[in-house]
């Protein structure tokens, strides 16, 4: 389906009345910044994007984007002023990423590369990346049996 065939994206309050179960939304500086490093780094599809805002979507999960002026007076600002390391503690998985390539791309894209990627314990082969705003993300792929 091309650009220009696909449905426009729905309103915000159609859009909000249709989310269930468990949500993510991210809050970030620059939503452009931030899609850029999730589309070319870790090949996440972007559903939905303008200044202020963005839908991603990998594995049939989608989950938002916010920039810092789209939350007005929303209380986790207080936590977010200049220079704070968000999501400082959490881990943002990726499934079905080859970590290899998605650190070769981080580092060609000047990101940093916090864990080469590193065969574990639990059956995955993963890496950790820095992306914008300091969000670490962790490309995965299963191991091979054995491996």
């Amino acid at each position: 389906m091309t650009e220009s065939e696909k449905p426009p994206f729905p309103d915000a309050d159609t859009y909000g009345r249709s989310l269930t179960g468990f949500g993510v939304n991210i809050l970030v500086r620059d939503v452009a910044a931030m899609l850029a490093f999730l589309t070319e780094v870790l090949g996440v599809e972007a559903v939905y994007a303008e200044r202020d805002f963005a839908v991603c979507r990998h594995g049939g999960q989608e989950w938002m984007l916010h920039s810092d002026a789209s939350y007005h007076a929303n209380p986790l600002l207080a936590l977010t002023g200049d220079g704070a390391i968000r999501g400082a503690g959490l881990e943002l998985r990726l499934y079905g990423v080859d970590p290899a390539a998605a650190a070769a791309r981080a580092e060609a894209a000047g990101h940093s590369v916090l864990q080469q990627p590193t065969d574990k314990p639990h059956g995955l082969r993963e890496a950790y990346i820095a992306g914008p705003d300091g969000y670490v993300w962790v490309p995965s792929m299963h191991k091979k049996k054995g491996g």
